[in-house]
């Protein structure tokens, strides 16, 4: 399913309504580059709380796998 949603999507630019306006004054080459800062500042905290999910999960998973020391039956 989700290679299915992603083999059907477009480019999109991400711009409020003030990046808009200063784009179409900066011309069409600090406008491509005004977009990809935009879309590089809205992945960044994606990307941070991906990692910080990992490294949860793995943790959690590593103390689950580890021997219980308190127990004493053989």
């Amino acid at each position: 399913m989700f290679l299915l949603i992603t083999a059907f999507t477009h480019t999109v630019n991400a711009q409020c309504s003030i990046c808009t306006k200063t784009a179409q004054q900066l011309g069409e080459g600090p406008a491509q580059g005004l977009n990809s800062g935009i879309m590089y500042l809205m992945f960044t905290p994606f990307i941070l709380v991906g990692l910080i999910g990992y490294r949860w999960y793995k943790t959690n998973k590593d103390a689950e796998e580890m021997p219980d020391v308190n127990n004493n039956t053989l």
